[in-house]
């Protein structure tokens, strides 16, 4: 990691869902399109998805120390291991490119190499924050983390569902042993929200189908309550959000110019906490 860096805030998604990545993305972009010097690294070695959701391609150029520059969209700074695998190439006849389905099978020791050259070998240039989008559970990725890298905080994401919640919190978990502050958790995919009236449907159980009882006295809210992390809000489940992903223009990016758009908010509204927690300036 450079050394110009300042630290490391990593999100560690505890649901595999369709483009887990989409959160900590617009995350980062929140802050890059405030001015925020922003990085992110993807260090799901085994489904990287961050060059599509940047809509980036190629392989990363040497720096004179022979250090991997990062790739830049929309002002975010980025390195996945998706670069650096073999590029698919494109129809000769339509010019498109097709899906990139490499499969990525190695052992431990693979990997642990390969997370030590996206951690140190990577030319971040003067960075305010570096995002670590973690794949999810509480494996070895996270625990090599913690050992070769300084964390400022862990921003955990769930979906409502108890299995979502009680991986969380393990992870919540996870991240306390290894002393690392948790910032908070996120509800993904908490509510459906109606395109033509607004009304918000929750779609998924919050923790409450064992107990018959509706509002926040269950689920993640009241887990946060319990353990006492903050609740950092909600994000609601969204077609053109992932819409917005799979074309390569994440939501914050992509409603920039739209009025009061309830889903860019969202997403702005967990940045704006995390920004404050780390000492970074909102504005």
């Amino acid at each position: 990691m450079s050394q110009d860096c300042h630290s490391a805030r990593p999100m560690n998604q505890v649901e595999r869902t369709i483009a887990k990545e989409i959160l900590p993305v617009n995350l980062a972009l929140s802050f890059a399109r405030r001015g925020i010097k922003t990085g992110i690294l993807d260090t799901d070695i085994f489904g990287p998805s961050i060059p599509t959701l940047l809509n980036l391609s190629g392989e990363p150029r040497l720096d004179e120390n022979n250090c991997l520059v990062p790739l830049t969209n929309y002002g975010l700074k980025s390195m996945s291991m998706g670069y650096l695998l073999p590029q698919t190439q494109a129809d000769s006849t339509t010019g498109e490119l097709p899906m990139d389905t490499t499969p990525i099978s190695w052992r431990g020791l693979m990997v642990t190499k390969a997370m030590h050259q996206l951690l140190h070998s990577v030319s971040w240039g003067p960075l305010d924050v570096l995002i670590l989008d973690l794949p999810p559970g509480t494996g070895d990725v996270q625990l090599t983390i913690n050992q070769e890298v300084i964390i400022d905080g862990a921003v955990i994401v769930s979906t409502p569902q108890d299995i979502a919640l009680r991986d969380a919190v393990r992870g919540i978990g996870m991240f306390q042993r290894m002393e690392v502050p948790v910032l908070g958790m996120v509800r993904n995919m908490a509510y459906f929200a109606c395109p033509q009236c607004g009304t918000q449907t929750r779609i998924f159980s919050h923790g409450d189908s064992h107990h018959h009882v509706h509002g926040e006295n269950h689920g993640v809210v009241a887990e946060c309550k319990r353990l006492g992390v903050d609740f950092l809000g909600d994000i609601p489940l969204d077609a053109q959000v992932c819409e917005d992903a799979d074309r390569g223009m994440p939501t914050v990016v992509a409603e920039e110019n739209v009025e009061r758009s309830a889903r860019r908010e969202a997403f702005l509204g967990v940045a704006e906490q995390v920004a404050r927690k780390i000492g970074l300036d909102w504005h």
